[in-house]
């Protein structure tokens, strides 16, 4: 009886709902009806987006965007006859739509996500057996060094865990084969990586043959391993002193839990960050997701496997025999697998693990890439919306995940869509400028608020049409690949510890300037058609505006791929810890301010110093948190600068041998609460106005420097066409 109850109670609900959205309203009440829910909106916000609150504001919000479906669906698609204006204009229909589903999934996924947790101890008299995986294809040693570092160093009894270093680049088909050059090469990663782990005290490990890239390369390390419980860690993902004291309590808790992932914290900028210059003070990409959006799937045991940085129990990878390796997106694949097996997840909001990001544009498109080809592939061969054994929160869970892929055929129609219509007068919409201005108005500053109010400490506003441009570029292309040859992608590696000498423009940063030119000449033709067609001035009016905002969001993209020099090999990580800097055998009182793999600064007493001279040898003596059997760290003083009283060293690290690496990385990776301290130092929430403010000023600057970057590559490219025109005739 009850449920039949419920059940009539929300039949009732739908019913009001549609007939308030079909309701015949004048535009004047239309646009009042949304300015009292944009009015709701932003009171709401006053309050913590939880509980009641934050279900108000998404059904007020909900109500507008069906409100709008409903207008675009029936009064403003071109007739079927018409088909130069049909097809574009049910194009752009489409497209919107395609949007208006993706808000509605992640309106589910994060209508009550989960708080963070807190982590239930590890069963003392029962502790889990923990083999961690660090699989590698061309990463460098030194690298290697630190993430297996860092891995010896965690908090746990030492017979219960090992460090397995899992080499795709030293394989037997590698060093057997026919180039000399490539096979010497392998043959010698393989030697030096095995004389690393023997030093660190880590177990190497590598196989036969390259098959089945990173699953495979994982799977080989689960036949040759034993423990009850599998850690994953990029090559580039060093990890806390702290990760399994954080997640492996949580399987004694719940026998069918199958995964514990934790967020992937960066300690560097990607190409977007480091080229506008808003690493140290705005959330980076990520950070939405796993700060928000997993929140939200775990709250419906969603929550997958991203690749790294956590977990997983044995038992439940014996049931699909390992790692699943249909995909190039090996983890979540993995993970909807198990969940349709009946296991479960967790996520754990707190950053546990330092990785590096990509620091080229190409390198991070290349990522992308393989993320949106292989989810598409997951959505070709496993089909989430029909997995059996899924609940139906999972299945679309899993959609919003797999389908959010797909912005790219959405964005680049939002691109072109005022062009054909400025350009070539297409009629992509049947409706006078003063119904498409209210609806429209209306319906995106309802979506910005929701977005705002969902994710505003997560993301800015226009940040994710940023994204989302600068990646549909190349990865539009990437998915009409994948869909026409499913199975053709194959696992790329991403580069890692880049390096950029000199600004430039990117090699890929072409089509980018490209469009912008087209989008002026769009805004030139929307001036002169208002001049000459009056009659039309209202909808050419709008239809420019729309324009406009994609050139800003387009000029914007101009700075991004506009990349600034980066000769640093390495990023700094601020910390404050004490330490005796040795010079000359002699030990004097110092603190170190900040660290990276390749080196720290040093600030000591300026009286108390000798003279130093640039690249003379010391070093450092400190207290390790793990005992690690030596305390003192050879370094190369590179630079010395005089600041008050005091002097403050610029230092390289000589590490002599591998145990050097376990201080060094007790150094950078020891303290989690660090890298979270900084994580909540970039999340405020700047609101719609100001956040728009913002962006308009970020987007003016960064247009000016792309195109300064543009002209100056002209000039050199002239340059040399005319030294290479002299040096012909002479």
């Amino acid at each position: 009886m009850r449920k039949a109850l419920i059940a009539g109670l929300w039949a009732l609900a739908t019913l009001i709902v549609v007939f308030l959205i079909t309701l015949p309203i004048s535009l004047q009440a239309h646009l009042t009806a949304g300015a009292i829910v944009v009015t709701v909106i932003i009171l709401l916000k006053m309050f913590a987006p939880v509980g009641t609150p934050r279900l108000i504001a998404l059904s007020l919000g909900t109500a507008i965007v069906l409100r709008y479906v409903y207008w675009r669906t029936t009064s403003t698609l071109p007739p079927v006859t018409q088909l130069e204006d049909f097809i574009p204009g049910f194009l752009l229909y489409l497209a919107e739509m395609y949007s208006v589903g993706m808000l509605g999934l992640s309106l589910f996924v994060v209508s009550m996500p989960l708080p963070q947790r807190v982590a239930p101890p590890v069963p003392v008299d029962n502790t889990p057996h923990v083999d961690i995986f660090v699989p590698t294809y061309n990463e460098e040693a030194t690298l290697l060094a630190s993430t297996l570092a860092a891995a010896k160093a965690i908090d746990y009894p030492a017979d219960k865990f090992t460090v397995w270093l899992l080499d795709d680049g030293g394989t037997d088909q590698k060093c057997e084969q026919d180039d000399p050059l490539a096979a010497q090469q392998a043959q010698e990663r393989r030697a030096e990586l095995t004389a690393l782990c023997e030093g660190l005290g880590c177990r190497y490990l590598t196989r036969r043959r390259n098959e089945h890239a990173k699953a495979g390369n994982l799977n080989n390390g689960l036949e040759h391993s034993t423990g009850d419980l599998v850690a994953v860690f990029d090559a580039d993902h060093a990890p806390a002193r702290s990760f399994l004291k954080e997640t492996v309590g949580y399987f004694s808790q719940d026998p069918r839990l199958f995964l514990v992932q934790t967020p992937h914290f960066f300690i560097n900028p990607d190409p977007l960050e480091r080229n506008l210059d808003t690493f140290d003070r705005m959330p980076s990409e990520n950070e939405m997701f796993y700060g928000i959006i997993q929140r939200g799937l775990d709250k419906w045991d969603a929550a997958f496997f991203c690749g790294s940085a956590a977990v997983l129990r044995r038992e439940a990878l014996m049931e699909t025999k390992g790692f699943s390796g249909i995909s190039i997106t090996e983890d979540c694949e993995t993970a909807l697998e198990l969940h349709g097996r009946g296991w479960h997840s967790v996520y754990v909001d707190k950053p546990l693990i330092a990785g590096l990001q990509p620091e080229t544009f190409a390198s991070f498109i290349g990522q992308r890439s393989r993320w949106a080809q292989g989810m598409y592939q997951i959505l070709r061969f496993r089909f989430p919306p029909g997995k059996r054994g899924l609940s139906i929160p999972q299945r679309l869970c899993y959609m919003s995940s797999t389908f959010f892929w797909f912005f790219p055929f959405s964005r680049m129609i939002f691109l072109i869509s005022p062009i054909f219509y400025l350009g070539f007068s297409l009629e992509i919409f049947n409706a006078s400028g003063a119904e498409f201005l209210a609806y429209t108005s209306t319906y995106m500053l309802v979506n910005l608020l929701m977005q705002n109010y969902l994710y505003g400490r997560y993301r800015w506003p226009w940040i994710s049409e940023l994204y989302e441009y600068i990646q549909s570029v190349y990865l539009l292309p990437a998915l009409i690949s994948v869909i026409l040859n499913p199975r053709k992608p194959t696992f790329k590696v991403t580069a890692k510890g880049e390096t950029l000498s000199e600004s430039h423009v990117s090699e890929i940063g072409k089509p980018f300037f490209i469009i912008f030119a087209l989008q002026i000449v769009a805004a030139l033709i929307t001036i002169w058609r208002i001049m000459t067609e009056p009659y039309t001035a209202d909808v050419t009016l709008v239809v420019g505006g729309w324009n406009l905002l994609n050139l800003m969001i387009s000029g914007c993209a101009l700075g991004v791929v506009s990349e600034r020099a980066n000769r640093r090999r390495t990023h700094r990580v601020n910390l404050s810890r004490r330490c005796q800097l040795i010079v000359n055998d002699v030990a004097y009182p110092a603190i170190i301010e900040d660290v990276s793999i390749g080196g720290a600064g040093i600030r000591t007493a300026a009286g108390n110093l000798p003279k130093i001279d640039r690249g003379q040898i010391a070093s450092i003596r400190f207290k390790p948190q793990s005992d690690i059997g030596i305390d003192t760290l050879p370094l190369a003083i590179r630079n010395v600068k005089r600041e008050g009283a005091e002097h403050l060293l610029g230092c390289e690290f000589h590490p002599e041998i591998p145990l050097h690496h376990r201080l060094i990385a007790d150094l950078i990776f020891a303290n989690a609460d660090e890298w979270q301290k900084f994580q909540y130092s970039r999340r405020h929430n700047p609101g719609v106005l100001k956040g728009t403010l913002q962006f308009i000023g970020i987007a003016i600057y960064q247009t000016a420097r792309g195109l300064s970057y543009m002209m100056q590559l002209h000039r050199l490219q002239r340059a040399a066409s005319r030294s290479t025109v002299s040096t012909n005739k002479a």
